[in-house]
């Protein structure tokens, strides 16, 4: 089937942060439907320069065909936290797979961290998730990809297929990290499924020079401490560090995330993360 038989959306939303004055702020915006953001939120007086943009979708998750992307650029010596309003909704798409491309840029010495809520996936849904990151020297990231299956009517139908795929880079295009995953359901949900009993799934990548992480013996406790399952290694090419997370379902896997993702923003910025409502 081509492209011009398919049905869903097609949208990109594009977010760009600069520093300036001796802050942060949202420069340039294009926002179309389904993305809806909120204004910034400065949530550190003593970190003037460090916002937080809640992203939120109007449409009631991800649909049969859809192919939505999402730029985000920070300029250099800029600081955002960037999230979601809550878990994203994957429906029925076998025929069809829906499609979420991310693009991150983050400039010199600028820090982002972009950890959203998990993709949940009903059955037969199917879903191509990329995420690419560019970071130039002195960047500092903190991001993550997560998934979780769920059947409304507790029959415990399986999700369709999910594929994922992760690359971080230079700006000349050195490739720092690359890593694909594809599973289907049945095989997700299988006794013998390499993930066992554990029906969620993250990763979180931790970015920035050596000095600067966080120790990794914290992240594994904090993730642990919630219920999930936690493994944490270093990335190739000195880029940082990867975790990757099982949980019995969504809502402790995105626990799991919080914390672990709490610790590495303590570390990367010296602020213990502010409360957030959701």
């Amino acid at each position: 089937m081509t492209d011009d038989n398919r049905t869903g959306r097609r949208a990109t939303a594009r977010l760009r942060f600069v520093r300036g004055g001796g802050t942060s702020v949202l420069a340039d915006q294009h926002v179309p439907y389904p993305f809806h953001i909120t204004k910034p939120f400065r949530l550190y007086p003593q970190r003037p320069d460090l916002i937080t943009l809640y992203l939120q979708s109007a449409s009631g998750g991800l649909y049969r065909g859809d192919r939505l992307g999402l730029d985000i650029a920070m300029g250099a010596g800029s600081a955002a936290h960037v999230t979601t309003q809550a878990a994203t909704v994957v429906h029925r798409s076998a025929d069809q797979p829906a499609c979420q491309d991310t693009r991150i840029r983050v400039g010199a010495d600028a820090f982002l961290h972009c950890v959203p809520d998990p993709l949940i996936l009903f059955p037969d849904a199917a879903l191509s998730a990329s995420t690419r990151i560019t970071l130039e020297p002195g960047a500092r990231a903190v991001v993550s990809e997560s998934i979780a299956c769920h059947d409304p009517e507790g029959r415990g139908r399986p999700f369709d297929q999910v594929a994922l795929s992760l690359r971080v880079e230079t700006p000349e295009g050195t490739v720092l990290v690359r890593e694909r995953a594809r599973i289907t359901g049945a095989e997700f949900q299988d006794p013998a499924s390499p993930c066992g009993s554990w029906r969620a799934y993250g990763a979180l990548v931790i970015l920035g020079p050596a000095s600067c992480l966080p120790d990794p013996a914290d992240i594994q406790v904090a993730a642990d401490r919630t219920g999930c399952r936690a493994g944490l290694s270093p990335l190739p090419n000195a880029a940082g560090l990867g975790l990757r997370l099982l949980a019995r379902d969504g809502g402790t896997l995105a626990a799991g995330l919080e914390a672990a993702a709490g610790h590495a923003f303590a570390a990367l910025t010296g602020l213990e993360p502010a409360r957030r409502r959701k």
